[in-house]
């Protein structure tokens, strides 16, 4: 492998796209980000966002990549043409079908992790509902990207398809799926770091990329926070963006509703994604500066509050409730009081996470490592520390820089195959 090779992660978050460049030694060389130019759901608004970043990279550096893999919101799923067209917009990864459970229940068992209503099955038997047709697609927002770079839309990773029915431990899809008409939208999976094809020549052109960048399969946006912040055994993960993801290395993997568990680096990970985070602080306080209204925050004190901050009705963990409401009144005069309260309800549901994890079999975390955008508000992190008893540190490399390590992984694995 040549010393000036480079590599690219592409992380396609809740709101917006950020890019991370790595050198051989895994050192970070290029990092930026922007928001979605359209809707969460519109993929026009993902591409626009990768083209951007990527004509931003400086020539020089762009000439020298090797490899990409792309991250996305696990659980935001796509129905598409077979060239990859999309059928309208996706439907996000917070969205629960609860109309859908009685389907649910005769495809797969409810201890699945893609057994209930919050997860990607019950929005696939949505979209297929909407776009009833012979020939259709169904594809998680990281794959239809990187099926974007290919121009090809036949594979998926393994990570993003757990909560459609993938089976880690089997390497299949459930039995059931065989009999369905639909079973020929799924994708063809492969593992993460997984070596899937040169970028497509148009694609190439456009960006102005090498011709012979290799794409690799990819993972969720959580695990590639996890790759970046590099923990220890001891240590437990929370990403604190749109919502709160708890994730743990574990020596096996744990069965729970809600919970869900990745293969990354040969080791089990396993976690869960609460609804609760950064996309209900938007809700509530829309324009305002949190950093300046959290300064007013003495976070020692409780805030006599006892708030249960949910987008909107529905929760996947650490209880998986698709008719859990959310309590966020009564709402005090004081705008940093009400902060305060949403803050440590989030904390509140954190800890219940953690203690979730520890009763399903997973060792409790010696400390926290935490990253996403919520991970660099000092009042929130001291919080949290009272409230979960915990040292909590926090990692300030993006997660795109996680998912670049993976690409940059993958690669390597390839180059020695092949060398």
């Amino acid at each position: 492998m040549a010393p000036d090779t480079a590599v690219l992660g592409i992380d396609l978050g809740t709101s917006g796209v950020r890019i991370a460049i790595l050198d051989l030694a895994g050192n970070l060389r290029h990092s930026e980000g922007m928001p979605y130019s359209g809707a969460f759901e519109d993929p026009a608004a993902w591409i626009d966002g990768c083209r951007q970043l990527i004509a931003s990279i400086p020539s020089d550096l762009r000439q020298r990549l090797r490899a990409l893999a792309v991250d996305g919101t696990s659980g935001t799923l796509l129905a598409c043409e077979e060239d990859g067209r999309p059928l309208g917009p996706a439907l996000p990864y917070h969205l629960s079908c609860p109309e859908q459970l009685e389907r649910l229940n005769a495809l797969i068992s409810d201890s699945n992790p893609a057994g209930s209503a919050s997860g990607s099955l019950a929005r696939a038997l949505r979209l297929l509902e909407t776009h009833p047709r012979d020939q259709l697609l169904l594809r998680h927002q990281a794959d239809w990207i990187t099926g974007w770079f290919l121009q090809s839309w036949r594979y998926g990773e393994e990570g993003n398809n757990l909560r459609l029915g993938w089976n880690l431990e089997t390497g299949r899809w459930p039995d059931t799926f065989a009999r369905q008409l639909w079973c020929q939208a799924l994708p063809e999976i492969r593992p993460s770091g997984a070596r899937l094809g040169s970028i497509a020549p148009s694609i190439a052109d456009q960006l102005g990329c090498p011709p012979n960048l290799q794409v690799i399969a990819g993972t969720t946006d959580a695990n590639a926070a996890v790759l970046t912040a590099n923990p220890s055994a001891g240590d437990g993960i929370t990403v604190l963006g749109s919502t709160i993801v708890l994730k743990r290395f574990v020596k096996t993997p744990l069965a729970g509703a809600g919970v869900t568990n990745h293969r990354v680096g040969g080791r089990w990970l396993c976690g869960g994604a609460s609804n609760s985070g950064g996309v209900v602080l938007q809700q509530q306080f829309p324009g305002i500066d949190l950093e300046e209204l959290s300064r007013q925050i003495d976070p020692e004190q409780n805030s006599g509050l006892d708030l249960r901050p949910l987008p909107a009705r529905g929760e996947r963990f650490p209880i998986d409730d698709p008719t859990l409401e959310p309590i966020l009144r009564p709402r005090p005069v004081s705008d940093a009081l009400y902060l305060h309260g949403l803050l440590e309800g989030m904390a509140r549901i954190e800890a219940q996470g953690w203690r979730r994890l520890t009763e399903l079999g997973a060792q409790p975390p010696k400390q926290v490592i935490t990253v996403g955008g919520g991970a660099r508000n000092p009042q929130w992190r001291r919080l949290r520390e009272r409230i979960l008893g915990l040292a909590v540190r926090t990692c300030h490399a993006p997660p795109a820089a996680g998912t670049a390590r993976l690409a940059l992984e993958g690669l390597q694995q390839a180059d020695d195959l092949h060398g």
